[in-house]
């Protein structure tokens, strides 16, 4: 069964897929908006990689405060899972992401990747980090 991982910020999606037996997850692309209400083509996209990758299941970054209280992106981010369930007709779990972003900065430094090149692979690295953690969580029922 394969699973998209998305990472829902203000002007991007980081969009990660795990292999078809849920092991590993690999990051895909990134998609930009110029506007964060603007998700009329960031929605058409996500259900096309639905469909390329055969996905059956969604997961998406939860970012709640660090103190577990949710906070406005938080609540974005349960609007948006409602937007891709009526969209695409599949389960979308929401997965606590908090500090996902910091690994995946602390990946791509470690990685020696300039400063000026890390957002294009932010996003992504830490949809990865955010599906890798589901996928993991599976595995140890």
């Amino acid at each position: 069964m394969r699973v998209l991982g998305l990472d829902y910020g203000s002007k991007t999606v980081g969009v990660a897929v795990s292999d078809p037996l849920g092991f590993t997850a690999q990051g895909v692309e990134t998609i930009w908006r110029s506007k964060e209400n603007k998700l009329r083509q960031t929605l058409a996209r996500i259900e096309a990689l639905v469909s390329e990758y055969q996905a059956e299941r969604i997961v998406v970054g939860y970012p709640k405060n660090m103190n577990n209280t949710v906070g406005e992106r938080a609540q974005k981010a349960l609007e948006f899972k409602e937007m891709i369930e009526r969209r695409t007709g599949l389960p979308v779990v929401m997965w606590d992401e908090r500090l996902t972003t910091v690994e995946a900065e602390r990946t791509l430094m470690e990685a020696g990747v300039r400063r000026e090149n890390r957002k294009q692979y932010l996003d992504q690295l830490a949809a990865v980090f955010i599906l890798q953690g589901y996928l993991d969580s599976l595995s140890v029922r």
